[in-house]
């Protein structure tokens, strides 16, 4: 399974190949904001609109909301590594015992230490897949959270996965993340460890609208099934919102 093109069809163009070797960049050395560099001085600014959320899937799922498109803009440029690096910041400090702080500006985002447990690309989850897949199906299953997906906007995404140049085992496994209802303790038994609840906690939570009391209260669901602690939440939700805030000024 190409799990490259599953994360470029469903994020879009700016979540495949390059975009590790992107956050890198824009998150090395000076003091320019981390995630903000990446839209502004990284030459992707335009796009959202040109390119980066063009064709991804998840932008069905996300809909017009303005809590999802923010952030649908984090995971369409930063993928699953930016969510890797925010989710272990949050953890760091939750470990450490100190108070939530917003990472989202930080240089050194994509500086995880190889033993941390946050390398999505390295980590293995549920029945030994790539766990990256595992991330995806709670970024779909979170978006979904509120029902809004009607019969004919799940022929229309089915129509999409037709389009893309994808092999039968990749088609097969977004049929399946697309059709699958969004079930908070079948997404947390995709992870294997704490760590790795986390990111899933972090994902789903950047996919859905905080304002919206139904897609809260999936990700409060989610939590429990998680067993993630209060404190590791607040955390992990510092990040998501410091995301979001990052995201709405560019």
């Amino acid at each position: 399974m190409d799990i490259g093109k599953i994360l470029g069809g469903v994020l879009g163009s700016g979540s495949t190949g390059q975009i590790g070797d992107r956050i890198k960049q824009a998150t090395s050395g000076g003091s320019t904001s981390g995630i903000g560099k990446v839209l502004g001085n990284s030459g992707l600014g335009g796009g959202l609109v040109g390119g980066a959320l063009s064709g991804g899937l998840i932008s069905a799922v996300l809909g017009s909301k303005k809590g999802r498109k923010m952030g649908g803009k984090v995971l369409a440029y930063g993928g699953t590594a930016l969510v890797a690096g925010l989710a272990y910041k949050a953890w760091r400090d939750y470990s450490n015992r100190q108070k939530p702080q917003n990472h989202a500006r930080d240089t050194d985002l994509a500086s995880i230490p190889a033993d941390s447990g946050f390398a999505p690309e390295q980590e293995r989850g549920e029945d030994d897949v790539d766990f990256r897949l595992a991330l995806v199906r709670a970024m779909i299953a979170a978006a979904k959270s509120d029902g809004h997906i009607d019969q004919a906007e799940h022929k229309r995404i089915a129509a999409q996965i037709e389009q893309f140049e994808l092999g039968a085992s990749e088609k097969a496994f977004l049929f399946d993340a697309f059709s699958a209802d969004a079930d908070p303790l079948a997404i947390a038994r995709l992870a294997r460890t704490s760590e790795q609840g986390a990111e899933i906690y972090l994902a789903s939570s950047l996919s859905i609208d905080p304002d919206e009391q139904v897609e809260r209260q999936y990700l409060d669901r989610l939590a429990g099934c998680l067993g993630l602690p209060g404190e590791l939440r607040a955390h992990l939700d510092t990040q998501a919102e410091g995301a979001r805030r990052e995201f709405a000024t560019r």
